[in-house]
């Protein structure tokens, strides 16, 4: 869920049940990952995605998008798929983006397509490296992509209050030989059910223990659907930020697969 994108902010996230249970007293940190981290993001989404990229010397490029999301719920391996048409800056508009995501079991990296209105053509773009930049922000396609919660050690350090809010603060520790990150430390909102948890704070780490970046959220709910309202993605070894805005959501507007195939992604929104 992850975009939520977002991810999955747009991006990319995994549904696990939720429970009504009141949040017990004796908890550990994977029970607050598993039922806070994993939000459930509905069937589909339609919105306007904007994403503002600034440098050290804060000058900043926007882009905005329409974006397409669907949910495939892992379905032959197809977690969900994405389409970004540009519509700003104006030089870049009709330009077309579509990205289909993987489950993790799959072992499959995301397909992804690029379409260029001047070119007329559609070409193929590879995802070499999961620390590679998404879309020339400070997230990677590796933050994007889905992480199972058994990837990582989780512990609860402790319960932190903040502006009034308490929040469960579990540190993440991947498994894996040679992770992108060192550690992650994520902020839980400490509420009175699981439904109503939420990760409001990220902190990562690179691979010599030292702050690399963080990841500030705000979500928006409809339903029992969730999305990303505002993210704030801070690099503080480039000194470059992002900010992702998500508006005019519409969850469960009823998308068809066909839009999101090579064909469509030509005709344009």
């Amino acid at each position: 869920m992850n975009f939520g994108w977002m991810h999955s902010v747009f991006v990319t996230v995994l549904i696990f049940p939720l429970t009504g249970a009141a949040l017990a007293a004796d908890l550990l940190g994977g029970d607050v990952v598993k039922n806070c981290e994993y939000k459930n993001p509905g069937e589909d989404q339609l919105s306007r995605l904007s994403i503002a990229l600034i440098d050290k010397d804060d000058n900043e490029r926007k882009n905005i998008y329409a974006r397409l999301w669907k949910n495939y719920h892992g379905k032959e391996g197809v977690l969900d798929k994405m389409v970004l048409y540009t519509e700003f800056p104006p030089d870049a508009k009709g330009t077309g983006f579509m990205r289909w995501g993987y489950t993790a079991s799959s072992g499959k990296l995301a397909d992804q397509w690029l379409y260029l209105p001047q070119l007329r053509k559609i070409r193929r773009v590879s995802v070499r490296d999961p620390g590679d930049s998404f879309l020339g922000s400070d997230l990677t396609y590796g933050d994007i992509e889905e992480r199972v919660l058994e990837a990582d050690v989780h512990t609860l350090l402790r319960v932190e209050e903040i502006g009034g809010v308490k929040y469960h603060v579990v540190e993440s520790t991947p498994k894996e030989a040679r992770p992108q990150y060192s550690k992650k430390i994520s902020w839980y909102a400490k509420v009175p059910d699981w439904n109503s948890c939420y990760k409001a704070r990220m902190e990562y780490f690179d691979p010599q223990g030292s702050l690399l970046k963080t990841q500030v959220l705000s979500w928006q709910q409809v339903g029992g659907a969730w999305a990303w309202d505002r993210v704030e993605v801070e690099n503080y070894q480039t000194k470059h930020k992002s900010v992702f805005e998500v508006t005019g959501v519409k969850f469960g507007v009823g998308l068809e697969d066909r839009q999101f195939s090579e064909r469509e992604l030509k005709k344009g929104p």
